[in-house]
């Protein structure tokens, strides 16, 4: 019941602790009505500013300035019901009033400049500066386009005063003034101060973060409009007040080629469409939407379904059309309300920005709203040519320079070929007899279909292309590619269960365990193995490899029919290798002796061959495979030193492509080996070099999550976010969901690291945002779960983080195998629940955490959320709160005393320690201060029992004691001899920062 002002005063408080939003707002104006009747217009006057306040943080600029008129003549009329903070509001407000008409295009410029006029009238009458009236009049200006220059000198030259904007928000027009004037550099330069956190306020720095995107991206400064991307639409997302900011978002993600992102935002932001509250805003998120869709419909996607105003399906083209027309119609009444072409001319600008970048600059979020592309990668079931690979116009000049890469197994033959393939489908190009006979080109073509179907994991399709080309090689008397293209069939069935990089003219489609190919049966794999390398040993027989057979029906020189049967032997020999190892591969840790056997025979074979063949490609192929299994088996060592010498090979061959996967591999080592700087400069040159010769096959997801690993170890965060984010975007293109996920909680856990909270709640949010669209494992989602629970927390978002605590804890619930994980969970949702004082909720939580404690113990965690329960209940209650406080620290004083003193991870010193100390905070707050003293002291004797490990804490009990001695016993010259003797010790453990702490305190009560 609302019929007493103190009742209504009460119901103005909770609204009060309320998030802006329709319900705020509906309250809001149900008190202003309630608070009408009543005499003293005093809670009327608090009723009006909580209404304008709501309208203003929701976007509602049609309704603050009548309300503000209202407030405005209680002033006039009864000025004594007005508290000093409110009496300040009614000056304060008058900005409001001037943004929010020019918000409305129905309301005549004439009219915005006449409220200026009266707040410059009231400002002169109550002897308040002139800046405030200035910055008013550059802000009609800068809307209107109409004396910008005049009106920003006259703003910018004028001294602030206490009613000026915050400086975070003058800082904002400050900075977009440079932009707006092409000079984003001096921009980015004023804008500082709110981009590092320094200047804020309630609605900085998430409308700088939005505003500084494009230019920060045209500076090339991508990792940071990354990092205020994440952080600053978070602070956005759904908010009717922060319609423009949503849209600037929507255009970061069009012109950093991020449409799927952009996607998502339209999607999560639906009811933005309803706004209408704000005209200005509305047309700047109108804008960024429609930057978006026009992107889509240029690359020919206008019929992808979107997002748009709830009551329909749209697709793209259908919702441009719409969301075009509605925008154009109000840029046309702003620019018809100002008599100037300012607005449109700023949509006109947006609406023309092409991408700033040429690749998708990688966010490190999963969108799960994908982009379709049509690329001539993608366009057939084949790859584009590679970056860098010449195409021939002239047919046989085009399969002559397909056959010349394939004759050195440069990367770009696939490329090629596959053009080749799509020349003769679609008729633009016919076989001709220069280049020698059809078979010849159909069995090439069939071995290119065979390697592409391999990649995809189609085994049966790969392995009757090969059979084809074997069977076209024979009748054009070429035994030796025939048993080439056999051999590499046998082989690729045989990595069923995984497969290893490999590097050969042969090479072997990439990939892993678990990537569910039929496995043939080895012993069919082994016997045809066997059966071509006898049949290979008998050609040798019949003719040496070092001989010319002129017979051949190859279209080439003596010299490279020698050339082409070496590499169709080794082939086969590696081929052999290949299965063999395989074969380990599957029996590990303890593969037969038959099977280590035969393949060190393959290897070895291989390898001498090749040395004695001299090439040294294929030598390289056979270390590779020594080197593999030497790591799987712990020796680091060996496998480092076969990758050196491997890596030699490569370097003999005179075919430097064939080295990125043998240092991406190295790296591996390398990392393993504690060498992360050396493993950096090899992952740095591998992907170069996959990227200069066209090396679509190069497994680059993986190399640059080693790369984002590496860099995290030498403290590079930024090189380790940029990677690890590029790596995530590559598995999501790859479809590997699950190693996206991995990546990505690796990369929050880096920019958790780096102090880049913010940035890691988004990438964590993305992760476990839509978990039933990508099958990710239980445990992985609830680790997810938990360290996105955790940095919500760390953000002070309690009431997000306890949600996600408790959907944590129904996750782990039926985890009976895992009950210190139930521990774990049960403390940190009691603890987090009590920071957003949902305490009856936090209680439940407490119980259920000591009774799982009872059954799988975790006294650190439990102690820990004891002490938490005490510091909250008295920082919530007060000295009524005491005794509660007390009960929590003697019940963790109970767990300490019950746990033996040798239980691992438990220091019994440290513990007891954290209990005196916290009873120290707890007196203390209490006003029992000779009791809080004893208790510090005994914190600080506990911790000196940790020797050095005790030092940091034992510094703060100390400088807790030294505060309770003089600000509460008065004891000024004592505390400043113990925070003396502290800062020396520390100095002399090392603790810099420490010392310095506690002499700053000592200088404080040294100079009372």
């Amino acid at each position: 019941m609302l019929d007493t002002p103190e009742a209504v005063v009460e119901a103005l408080r909770e609204n009060d602790d309320r998030p802006h939003g329709l319900q705020r707002t509906i309250t809001a104006e149900e008190l202003v009505e309630a608070a009408e009747p009543f005499e003293e217009p005093d809670v009327l006057v608090t009723a009006l500013l909580e209404l304008m306040s709501a309208y203003e943080f929701t976007g509602e600029h049609r309704k603050s300035p009548v309300v503000f008129a209202r407030l405005l003549k209680v002033w006039d009329t009864a000025p004594g019901a007005f508290s000093e903070w409110e009496a300040r509001q009614v000056f304060w407000r008058f900005k409001w009033v001037t943004t929010s008409l020019l918000q409305v295009p129905e309301v005549p410029l004439a009219t915005v400049h006449g409220w200026i006029d009266r707040m410059r009238t009231r400002y002169a009458a109550a002897d308040h500066g002139m800046q405030p009236v200035a910055a008013m009049r550059y802000h009609t200006a800068f809307h209107t386009g109409s004396g910008v220059a005049d009106a920003y000198d006259l703003w910018v030259t004028r001294p602030r005063t206490g009613l000026s904007d915050c400086e975070a928000c003058e800082t904002r027009h400050l900075a977009w003034h440079r932009v707006a004037s092409g000079d984003d550099a001096t921009a980015l330069d004023v804008w500082q101060p709110v981009l590092d956190g320094g200047m804020s306020c309630s609605e900085e720095p998430q409308m700088s973060q939005a505003r500084a995107l494009l230019p920060l991206l045209r500076a090339g400064r991508a990792d940071e409009a990354r990092s205020h991307h994440l952080t600053g639409y978070r602070r956005v997302r759904g908010n009717t007040g922060m319609q423009d900011e949503v849209g600037l978002h929507l255009e970061f993600s069009a012109l950093s080629r991020n449409e799927g992102r952009g996607l998502e935002i339209l999607a999560e932001n639906r009811t933005l469409f309803d706004a209408v509250g704000a005209p200005l805003a509305r047309l700047g998120f109108l804008t960024g939407v429609e930057v978006l869709l026009a992107r889509l419909a240029e690359d020919g996607h206008g019929d992808t379904a979107v997002a748009g105003p709830p009551g329909r399906n749209w697709s793209a083209g259908e919702l441009l059309a719409h969301v075009r027309s509605e925008a154009d119609r109000l840029a046309a009444a702003f620019d018809a309300r100002n008599a100037t072409t300012a607005v449109g001319d700023a949509r006109r600008a947006r609406l023309a920005r092409r991408p700033l970048l040429e690749e998708p600059l990688p966010l490190g979020l999963r969108a799960p709203v994908t982009r379709p592309v049509a690329t001539a990668a993608t366009a057939a079931d084949g790859a584009a040519p590679a970056a860098g690979t010449d195409v021939p116009e002239e047919f046989t000049a085009l399969v002559g320079e397909a056959r010349r890469l394939a004759a050195v197994g440069h990367p770009g033959e696939s490329g090629l070929w596959a053009h080749v393939a799509r020349r003769l489908a679609d008729g633009t190009a016919a076989h001709d007899d220069r280049l020698g006979p059809q078979d010849l080109l159909d069995a090439e073509l069939a071995e290119h279909r065979g390697y592409e179907h391999a990649k995809k994991d189609r085994d049966a399709a790969s392995a009757a292309e090969l059979e084809t080309a074997a069977g076209l090689y024979e009748r054009l008397s070429m035994p030796w590619q025939a048993l080439s293209a056999r051999a590499r069939a046998l082989a690729w069935l045989s990595a069923s269960d995984g497969a290893a990089g490999d590097g050969s003219d042969a090479a072997a489609p990439t990939g892993g365990p678990g990537t569910g190919r039929e496995h043939p049966g080895e012993d069919a794999v082994r016997a045809g193995l066997d059966e071509i390398l006898r049949e290979a040993q008998l050609l040798t027989s019949r003719a040496p490899l070092t001989g010319e057979d002129p017979s051949a029906a190859e279209a080439a020189s003596g010299t490279e029919v020698r050339e082409q049967r070496v590499l169709a032997y080794l082939t086969v020999l590696y081929c052999g290798a290949y299965a063999a190892y395989h074969e380990v591969v599957r029996r590990l840790p303890e593969p037969a002796d038959a099977a280590a056997e035969r393949f060190e025979e393959r290897a070895g074979a291989l390898r001498a061959e090749a040395e004695r063949l001299s090439v040294p490609h294929h030598a390289a192929n056979a270390r590779q495979f020594v080197a593999d299994l030497a790591g799987r088996r712990g020796d680091t060592k060996g496998a480092e030193e076969e990758l050196r010498a491997a890596l030699l090979d490569v370097d003999a061959s005179g075919r430097p492509w064939r080295g990125s996967r043998i240092r991406a591999v190295l790296a591996q080592v390398m990392l393993a080996r504690d060498e992360p700087a050396e493993a950096a400069e090899l992952l740095h040159r591998a992907l170069a070099d996959a990227a200069r010769y066209g090396d679509t096959d190069f497994a680059l997801a993986p190399a640059y999550a080693l790369l984002g690993h590496a860099s995290s170890h030498l403290e590079d965060f930024g090189g380790a976010v940029r990677h690890l984010s590029e790596a995530a975007a590559r598995f999501d293109r790859d479809e590997a969901h699950a190693e996206a996920a991995d990546v990505r909680l690796q990369l929050a856990d880096v920019l958790a690291r780096g102090g880049q909270q913010a940035d890691a709640v988004a990438v964590l949010e993305s992760v476990v945002a839509d978990e039933a669209a990508v099958a990710l494992d239980e445990r992985f989602l609830a680790q997810a779960r938990l360290s996105l629970a955790r940095g919500l927390r760390e953000l002070d978002e309690h009431l997000a983080a306890a949600e996600e605590f408790l959907r944590l804890a129904d996750t782990v619930a039926g985890w009976d195998d895992d009950r210190p994980v139930q521990t774990l969970v049960a403390a940190e949702t009691a603890v987090t629940l009590a920071l957003a004082d949902l305490w009856e909720a936090a209680d439940t939580a407490y119980g259920r955490a000591v009774a799982a404690h009872e059954a799988a113990p975790q006294p650190r965690l439990i102690m820990h959320m004891m002490c938490e329960f005490a510091r909250l209940t008295v920082h919530s209650r007060g000295a009524d709160g005491l005794d509660t406080a007390l009960a929590h620290l003697a019940r963790a004083d109970a767990v300490r005393t019950s746990v033996p003193d040798d239980t691992e991870d438990f220091a019994v010193w440290y513990e007891q320690g954290a209990v005196h100390y916290r009873r120290a905070r707890v007196l203390a707050e209490a006003e029992r201060f000779p009791e809080a003293l004893s208790e510090a002291e005994a914190a600080v004797a506990a911790h000196e029992r940790g020797g050095e490990h005790g030092e940091v804490p034992r510094a703060e009990a100390v400088r807790v004691a030294a505060l309770i001695e003089g600000n509460g016993l008065g004891r000024f010259p004592d505390a400043v001899a113990r925070l003396r003797t502290a800062a020396d010790r520390c100095r002399t453990a090392g603790l810099p920062e420490a010392a310095r702490i506690l002499d700053a305190l000592r200088q404080e009560y040294a100079n009372r």
